[in-house]
């Protein structure tokens, strides 16, 4: 959870996919407690009902669930319903576009896949 708060969206839809983040990375583990309401207003200078709104959006989803007078904990399975949502909603956020503007630039498929090919080879060698 070192990652900063931007003005492109609205904050609390910033926490909750912080954490998201934090759980596919495995910075927080299934059953492990997540930071509190206050915990996270304090880290980001922000208000805790916004902190809260933002753990309650992963509440409903199941990613999340509360232990009465113990706090927030990431659900079994969450790390894996985190990824299938992601994947399924990869194409209409990420990949229309780019076959949008592929298509607008006279790029063929077969141009387009080995771009993708290339790039996407050199970016794992980085990381």
């Amino acid at each position: 959870m070192n990652e900063y708060l931007s003005q492109e969206k609205s904050i609390y839809l910033q926490i909750a996919e912080m954490l998201e983040n934090d759980i596919l990375r495995d910075v927080l583990l299934e059953e492990e407690r997540v930071p509190s309401t206050n915990e996270l207003a304090k880290l980001y200078a922000i208000n805790p009902a916004t902190a809260a709104k933002g753990i309650n959006l992963l509440v409903d989803t199941g990613v999340l669930y509360k232990k009465r007078g113990i706090g927030m904990f990431v659900a079994s399975g969450a790390k894996e319903a985190i990824r299938m949502r992601r994947r399924n909603g990869f194409f209409d956020s990420y990949l229309s576009s780019v076959l949008e503007e592929a298509r607008r630039l006279n790029i063929s498929r077969s141009e387009l896949i080995s771009m993708i090919g290339d790039n996407y080879e050199r970016g794992t060698k980085e990381s």
